[in-house]
């Protein structure tokens, strides 16, 4: 069946060994429709980004565009604003008919860590085609924080699809009508439209401004670092934020969503025209994510970084959607449902370092 494929399917295809690794794949890396990708002992320094272009591999390319290389296996830092290429520790051999995405873990987004899979014969960040055979490669550039990190860390994960399944605007529509999927009007329009949430129901704490000037963030210390020390708290009760280029903020939507168990979804930018800013570096939203016990959704996350010009943001601007996939069979477990699901009903909330 076309769709998004589970953890069952996912264990199958490492036990077939076309998702293949050393060391082997823990558990742990498997989520209900994704594998967490981790990174291997070495990082090399670039000078620039770059895809390897068809017919091209990646190691043969690094002699021209690495300025070092690191060791990660005592722990490294990757500074602010410069980028680094790590082989991962897992490859692929992908079946005919099955292609793969990657996109960052939630956690990286929210502290700017611009982390995308890059392939040999590749031509796109984060895309997979059917039939690839070879290894895989995060580049990661810190954006507003330098970070320490170690082998084994997973700062990306990857989907896997059997066809496509990507729902039209009336099927979409058909779902929210059996199990709504946002709290309030759904805006369907080539997806579900989300907006920003600029007049929060309690207080006036709408958002974060990363500080520009701050200290490293140990990628394994949970709930470690005071959010004051690298985050400015943004309040307003006017319901507008102007954004300043270069800056990166952490707001979060208006609208509760809900991934149902047997369908998955991304984040996707709303429309280039509509403002200066980009929203989304984490995008893939779990089976089972704002399907809680009360069943009302989870607000989402946005992850938003202003560019060329300031520019004014209104609550209640469109500034997203989700598209909704069928998954290709129900996962085995939920998002927030037997396993560790950091950001399960949240609201506003900052990646899991800070306290």
């Amino acid at each position: 069946m076309n769709g998004v494929l589970p953890d069952s399917e996912i264990r199958e295809l490492i036990d077939q060994g076309a998702i293949s690794a050393d060391p082997a794949i823990i558990p742990e890396q498997i989520q209900p429709a994704s594998l967490d990708l981790r990174l291997g002992t070495t990082a090399y320094r670039l000078r620039a980004s770059f895809l390897a272009g068809r017919g091209r591999r990646i190691a043969d390319r690094l002699d021209d565009l690495q300025m070092h290389q690191m060791d990660l296996s005592g722990g490294a830092v990757l500074e602010r604003g410069c980028v680094y290429l790590v082989p991962l520790m897992e490859r692929l051999t992908l079946p005919a008919g099955l292609t793969a995405v990657a996109n960052a873990k939630s956690s990286t987004g929210r502290l700017d860590l611009l982390t995308r899979l890059v392939t040999d014969d590749g031509t796109e960040f984060d895309r997979l085609p059917e039939g690839y055979d070879g290894p895989l490669y995060a580049e990661i550039c810190p954006r507003s924080f330098s970070v320490l990190v170690r082998p084994g860390m997973r700062l990306n994960q990857l989907r896997l699809r059997q066809g496509q399944a990507v729902l039209t605007d009336d099927e979409l529509r058909d779902l929210n009508a059996r199990e709504p999927l946002v709290g309030g009007p759904a805006l369907i329009d080539h997806g579900l439209g989300f907006s920003v949430d600029l007049k929060p129901s309690d207080g006036d704490l709408v958002g974060y401004r990363a500080r520009p000037h701050s200290g490293v963030i140990d990628l394994d210390r949970i709930g470690e670092y005071p959010a004051a020390e690298f985050w400015d708290e943004l309040r307003t009760t006017q319901g507008r934020l102007i954004l300043d280029p270069g800056a990166f903020y952490i707001l979060v939507s208006r609208e509760s969503v809900a991934i149902p168990a047997d369908y998955a979804a991304e984040m996707a930018p709303y429309l280039a025209m509509v403002g200066e800013f980009r929203v989304h570096y984490a995008g893939f939203f779990d089976p089972g994510f704002g399907i809680g016990q009360a069943g009302v959704g989870a607000r989402g996350v946005l992850e938003v970084r202003c560019h060329e010009a300031p520019f004014v943001l209104e609550h209640g601007q469109v500034v997203g959607r989700l598209v909704y996939e069928r998954m290709s069979a129900r996962p085995d477990r939920l998002y927030g449902a037997g396993i560790r699901s950091n950001y399960q009903g949240q609201g506003l909330k900052l990646a899991k370092q800070f306290r």
